[in-house]
């Protein structure tokens, strides 16, 4: 059985303004190593040393941690993906509050914080970076 599981996003070289941005809006303990803090020999490539190879934003419920894509050629897109990450938490208020913080910072509403047909409230955003961030309450 796993011990913990953990979102894991590859950006495309901002990964420590993103992290430090969400460490912003939601506390926690943020840790960023970078590819030049690192013994670098042996590496199938040679990354930038400002290049994040793995950062983690640990909060009290959960983990984040990204690291910056190397540009082999792949793209992994982030924004028009079906994926998100889905927030709860105890109160609309709290809920609010988060939704704020990303729309101040640049953020846009894909869906707006409301009531939904199943009775929590539920809103999404995307932030500054093209991340989905949905949450959600059942606490009006």
């Amino acid at each position: 059985m796993a011990s913990s599981i953990a979102t894991y996003i590859s950006l495309p070289g901002h990964t420590a303004e993103a992290m430090t941005h969400w460490h912003e809006i939601f506390g926690g303990e943020l840790t960023i190593l970078r590819y030049g803090d690192t013994g670098m020999e042996g590496l199938p490539f040679t990354p930038d040393p400002e290049a994040v190879a793995h950062s983690t934003l640990t909060l009290p419920n959960g983990a984040i941690a990204a690291g910056d894509s190397m540009g082999d050629g792949t793209d992994y897109p982030i924004r028009g993906t079906a994926y998100s990450l889905l927030v709860t938490t105890d109160t609309a208020d709290e809920a609010r509050g988060y939704i704020d913080g990303f729309l101040d910072a640049g953020g846009t509403t894909n869906m707006p914080f409301e009531k939904a047909p199943w009775g929590d409230w539920y809103g999404q955003v995307f932030d500054r970076f093209g991340v989905m961030w949905a949450f959600s309450t059942s606490d009006a």
